[in-house]
């Protein structure tokens, strides 16, 4: 219901709905702590058909055991092409939306400390350029990245009520750093106990979005979530991320992995990183997470 309403509300947002926007969720999902030795998850979501912010593809891979960072959204082959992330979800927003090169993409991810925010610029915002530019895309987009943080101790109520504060609550002040971008959002409604914010923190803003704009935008993308009729505590494509994950997940024979590498412990070669299979064509395009 909240994906169809999405397309009779769209024109709210008109930042994103006039101009070709890829919005973009990402995570990585690690190991259980007694683990250490299962490969970490990396995934990535798109969205398509813009003007639409409803609709997604996933695109998941393998990387290194309790790796952070995704490195595999650039991955040049031997024979030059691209076999990364971002070509796949660059190729499907085209295809999707009348031929249209996104002019922005704005990036949610989750998932990472402060102490990776510059790695998160440095390392994975580059690969996204790179993709883009081994496309002959010509100009780059604008980017716009936003970490979303949800483990942390602020919460907040109403004075004198008990109720919690009203769904959609913004605090950008008062309590937020003193010279960094960043604001906590309320946007669910908590039936039981103290409703706990999301902490967005804005790390790059080449669009220019007015912190209005921006925080209907975060709030609407609360919305849209397939598996709830309201809004849910962080924004959809990192919730999307976070299921395209753990559903790709099932297909890892841990177990065999776990066998090859405590058996190449002696070697001086790391173990391989074993692959995940490619979705059929049918199901590759379709939200198979939810």
């Amino acid at each position: 219901m909240n994906s169809k309403l999405a397309l009779e509300h769209r024109q709210m947002i008109p930042v994103v709905t006039q101009i070709p926007t890829l919005i973009l969720g990402m995570d990585v999902s690690h190991g259980s702590p007694g683990r250490a030795d299962i490969p970490s998850i990396a995934a990535v979501v798109g969205s398509r058909c813009w003007p639409l912010i409803s609709r997604y593809r996933a695109s998941v891979r393998t990387q290194s055991p309790k790796v952070e960072m995704i490195d595999s959204l650039f991955k040049p082959l031997d024979d030059g092409k691209d076999d990364g992330i971002m070509r796949e979800l660059l190729l499907d927003f085209y295809q999707t939306s009348q031929q249209r090169k996104p002019k922005q993409i704005i990036i949610f991810r989750d998932g990472v400390s402060e102490s990776q925010f510059s790695q998160v610029l440095n390392v994975e915002l580059n690969q996204i350029i790179k993709a883009y530019q081994s496309m002959g895309q010509g100009d780059l987009p604008k980017f716009t990245v936003i970490i979303a943080q949800k483990n942390h101790h602020t919460k907040l109520f109403q004075a004198d009520s008990p109720e919690n504060v009203p769904p959609g609550t913004v605090v950008d002040s008062g309590i937020v750093h003193p010279r960094q971008y960043d604001f906590y959002m309320c946007a669910h409604a908590g039936p039981i106990g103290t409703s706990r914010p999301t902490h967005y923190h804005v790390l790059l803003d080449e669009i220019g979005f007015s912190a209005d704009n921006l925080q209907k935008l975060v709030l609407s993308l609360s919305y849209v979530y397939q598996r709830s009729t309201t809004a849910i505590s962080v924004v959809a494509p990192i919730c999307y991320a976070h299921l395209a994950a753990a559903q790709m997940g099932q297909f890892m024979k841990f177990e065999e992995f776990a066998d090859t590498s405590s058996g190449s412990v002696n070697s001086s070669s790391p173990p391989s990183i074993p692959e995940l299979p490619r979705l059929h064509a049918d199901v590759c395009s379709s939200m198979f997470f939810c």
